[in-house]
C-alpha cells in the first residue's frame, strides 16, 4: 500500500475551493493527467454519487470510476476507486484560515499490477504528482483572486 499526504494554503475563501475540488468536471484543469472527469449521477455531488476519470499516468491511458464517500461542505471530500487500475481512497479536509483556505489531501493506492514498476517508482511518481497538483490547485485558484485586485486597484486609480 502507498500512503500519500500533502497540504497547501490558497489564498481564497474556504467554499470557493471546497466547490472548485469537489467538482469532478474540473478535475482536468488541476490534475495533473486528467484528460476528463464527469459525473456519472445526476445532479450536485454527495455522499453515494459517482464520477469517471480518464488520464494517463506513466504513459499509459487509465480510466477508473470513482464513488463520492464523505461529503461534509466546506469540511471534507473524500471518494474511492470502484473500477480502474489500481484501488483508490484520496480524501481532502479543509480548514478556513483568516479568509484563506488550508487544504490537505490523503490518498491510500493499493497497487495493482497494471503498470508492471517498482513500487517505490510508482510511489514517488505519485507524490511528485500530488505535490504538482496541489500547486495548480492554489495557482489557478489565487489567479482569479490577484485579477479581481488588480482589476479593484485599477477602479480606485
Amino acid at each position: 500500500m502507498i500512503n500519500l499526504a500533502s497540504s497547501t494554503h490558497i489564498g481564497r475563501p474556504v467554499q470557493q475551493v471546497f466547490d472548485f475540488v469537489s467538482t469532478p468536471e474540473n478535475d482536468f484543469r488541476w490534475q495533473y493527467g486528467t484528460l476528463a472527469s464527469a459525473r456519472l449521477s445526476a445532479g450536485a455531488s454527495q455522499r453515494g454519487t459517482s464520477f469517471r476519470s480518464i488520464g494517463h499516468l506513466l504513459g499509459r491511458r487509465i480510466q477508473g470510476t470513482f464513488e463520492v464517500t464523505e461529503y461534509e461542505p466546506n469540511k471534507k471530500y473524500g471518494f474511492k476507486s470502484l473500477s480502474g487500475p489500481w484501488q483508490t481512497h484520496t480524501c481532502y479536509t479543509f480548514e478556513t484560515d483568516n479568509g484563506s483556505t488550508q487544504i490537505d489531501i490523503s490518498t491510500q493506492v493499493t497497487r495493482i499490477n497494471f503498470f508492471q514498476v517498482n513500487q517505490r517508482v510508482l510511489e514517488t511518481n505519485l507524490k511528485k504528482q500530488l505535490q504538482e497538483n496541489l500547486s495548480l490547485l492554489k495557482d489557478l485558484l489565487e489567479e482569479n483572486s490577484s485579477v479581481s485586485r488588480q482589476q479593484k486597484d485599477s477602479i480606485r486609480k
